[in-house]
Formats: structure tokens, sequence, C-alpha cells
């Protein structure tokens, strides 16, 4: 695998016994990269990503990622860190999981990026709402300072600000030459933060490409009516 490649999928087939929902998928992601996934509910996009992290065992393909299993944060679709932590106690340990350490007053400044509470830090989790649980887990993703970030539905449960605090996040990631993998319902989150997307259907990937190229795929300006257009073809 090229050293400029983050993530390298080939021929990947996954599924749950004998039902198969990943079919025959292939991508690479690269380094600075934001590699965006869509596809329909239910059409077997967080399946792929769990088969990738190794959370799911494949049928057949092969998967490298370029700095190992170490090299990569992972946020899941839903959320939901340990009730009894504390925010703080949160962050610390996921930090640790990195070898790194992190000072409360680091982590403060850190949250306020996306607009939460500092003070709630201190306090367990299960005192959370479900966005201030979101910007928990990016916060922490974000911090570990890992070469690959996987989210899954990054966006999910942010308010308007918090979301544009959160494109601004996954902006400096790509300009520290460390690459995201998102997967989103929001179409034009995707066209405003990512290099390259997948339309995932029918159980594979039916196109890759920039945003401008999957408009003029679909023969339109929206990217909305583009991917409706491509899974409809």
């Amino acid at each position: 695998m090229s050293s400029d490649i983050a993530l390298s999928v080939q021929s990947l087939h996954a599924g749950y016994h004998r039902n198969e929902v990943v079919k025959d998928v292939s991508f690479e992601i690269k380094k600075g990269e934001v590699f965006g996934l869509v596809g329909l509910n239910g059409a077997g996009k967080t399946t792929l990503i769990k088969t990738i992290l190794g959370l799911r065992e494949k049928f057949s393909g092969d998967i490298v990622l370029q700095d190992g299993k170490a090299g990569f944060s992972y946020l899941p679709e839903r959320f939901d860190p340990p009730w009894f932590l504390s925010g703080f106690d949160f962050i610390k340990f996921s930090l640790e999981l990195y070898k790194q350490k992190i000072s409360l007053s680091d982590a403060r400044e850190a949250v306020e990026k996306l607009s939460l509470n500092s003070e709630f830090l201190e306090k367990r989790v299960n005192s959370y709402s479900k966005g201030m649980r979101q910007k928990l887990g990016l916060i922490a993703n974000f911090l570990t300072q890992a070469p690959l970030l996987i989210l899954d539905e990054p966006m999910s449960g942010l308010d308007p600000k918090a979301r544009q605090e959160v494109k601004a996040i996954i902006k400096e990631t790509k300009a520290s030459n460390r690459s995201v993998f998102m997967s989103s319902h929001i179409l034009a989150d995707v066209a405003e933060l990512c290099d390259r997307v997948a339309v995932f259907h029918n159980k594979t990937i039916i196109f890759i490409g920039t945003p401008k190229e999957m408009l003029k795929k679909a023969g339109e300006d929206d990217i909305e009516r583009a991917f409706l257009k491509l899974i409809e073809a």
C-alpha cells in the first residue's frame, strides 16, 4: 500500500451469518483527505464501518490501515459513554488509550470549541443531553490526534451552531494532514466537507468521486437530487 494511503479496502464482502450486506466493496482513503460515505437508512453503511474496524468478521477481502489499529479513532452512530464517568474522566480515559495525557484546563479549552459548558466536565455523563454526549465523543476523538478519524453520523443530535463548530474542527484535522472517514445523511455537509464521496447502495459502492463529479454524473446541480438519481439509475 502506498505511503500516502491511510486506509485501503479491497474486494470486501461482509454481513451477518449467511446474509451478505457488503458485496465486493473497494476504496482507498488518502492521508489528509475527508472521505464521505452516503446511503439510505439500512443500506449497510454501519456494517461496512464495523467490519473495517474489526468489530464484525468479514467474509472475504482485504482491509489495510496504514498505521494499524492504533492509528485510528472511532465515534459510533449511537454514542453512549459509560454513565458513571465524568466528562473529564471519559476524555482522560480515551487519551490514555493513545498514551496521551490532558489537564482539566486543556480539556475545558477543548470543549469550549464545541460550545460545551466546561462546568459539565466534572459531572457524570448520565446528566448530559444527547447532543452533549455527542459533543463529548467528538472532542475525545479529535484530541487523540489519531491519523484517521472514523465518524459514523458525527452531526447526529447537534444544533446548527454545534454543526458549524464540528465542521471547523474537521477542516482543522484535514489541514494537519490527518484523514477523516465520515458517514452522513446530511448531503449538504458531505458536499461542503468531503474531498471525495462514496455512494453505497444495493450492498456495494456505485459511485466514488468528488462532489462536483457526483453532480456532473447525475446531471444535477443539487447534491440530494444527484444522490437520488444515482441510486435510482
